[in-house]
This record gives structure tokens, sequence and C-alpha cells, in this order.
């Protein structure tokens, strides 16, 4: 009982919260249960799809394929396979998690794993559709253009600031041992 309640913790308490604002405050009580509900719709109806294809990309890829293509040694090849992994990716930035935690699993460089991160949030190819279509096509390619670089810096300034003991632990908790 002890673990689940410490496990549920953020689940339990955002339950007693919704239900006192439904208590005190009916009208924005009952709307952010309904918030609540369609946003877990929206979770379920994402992650089984996700861990369905994570499943296969754990199966399907070796690990020594995996470490070859953007491992510590792929160079700018895995930066690459990486950006464009995350820019043709679907779904909401959540889904981008387990996924990385599957490249770590399998022997992708942390910065790697972060550029792909970074490509999911900021460069997905249906975004870059929409906002061409909303903005014109010279905003989506200034920040286009101004996002694949700062990518880039984000991911190997973190990586540099990481020490070995901090990425073996980030390895360690994505169930390798690297």
């Amino acid at each position: 009982m002890k673990n689940f309640m410490k496990r549920y913790r953020l689940f339990i308490g955002l339950a007693v919260i919704n239900i006192l604002l439904i208590a005190v405050f009916p009208d924005i009580g009952l709307k952010s249960v309904n918030i609540t509900w369609s946003n877990t719709l929206e979770m379920l109806s994402v992650i089984p799809p996700i861990f369905i294809l994570l499943g296969l990309l754990d199966v399907w890829v070796q690990r020594d394929t995996m470490i070859r293509l953007m491992g510590e040694k792929s160079g700018i090849v895995g930066a690459l396979i990486a950006f464009l992994l995350g820019s043709a990716a679907a779904g909401p930035l959540y889904a981008a998690f387990p996924v990385a935690g599957v490249l770590l699993k399998k022997g992708s460089k942390f910065s790697n794993v972060l550029v792909f991160i970074g490509a999911w949030s900021t460069t997905k190819i249906p975004l870059l559709l929409f906002e061409t279509s909303s903005m014109g096509w010279r905003f989506t390619l200034v920040r286009f253009l101004i996002n694949i670089p700062g990518i880039a810096l984000i991911a190997y300034t973190t990586e540099k600031l990481l020490n070995k003991n901090e990425k073996a632990l980030i390895y360690e908790k994505a169930g390798t041992m690297d």
C-alpha cells in the first residue's frame, strides 16, 4: 500500500484537488474534470501505438546496429539520423520520451538522443507544413534555420556538462549499463 501511495501520489493529489474544486467551485471543478478526462483519453489514444512501435524497435533493431548508427562514434551521421527520426515523428512531445529511453537502452549517444527530442519538439514535418500554411514559408524557414543550430548547441552542451557518473545514471535509468 505504501509503494502504491508513493508511486501514484501525484495522481492522487490531483484527484483530491479536483474533488475540492468541485465542492468549492462547481463550475471550475467540472471544467477541470472535463479537461482531465479529455487529456486522459488523448494519452490513451497515443501511448499504446507508441509502445507497440517501441516493442518492434526493441526487437527488430539490434543493439550493435544502433551503436553503429547512433552511438558514441557515429559522428554527424548519428546526429542526422536522430534529427530525421525526430522530424518525421508524429504525436505529442510526451510520446518522445519512451522512444528516447529505448534509444538510450540500445546504445545511442546521449547528445543524439537530445537531438532526437529537440527535433521532435520543434521540427516535426506536420508542424512545419501547418506553420507554412499559417505563417508563411519565410517565417517557417527562419525558425527552422534558427532551431537547427539551437538543437545541436543544447544537445552537445548538455552532453559536455554532464560528468561520466551522471551519464551512467541516465543510461542506467534507461535500462542499460553502458
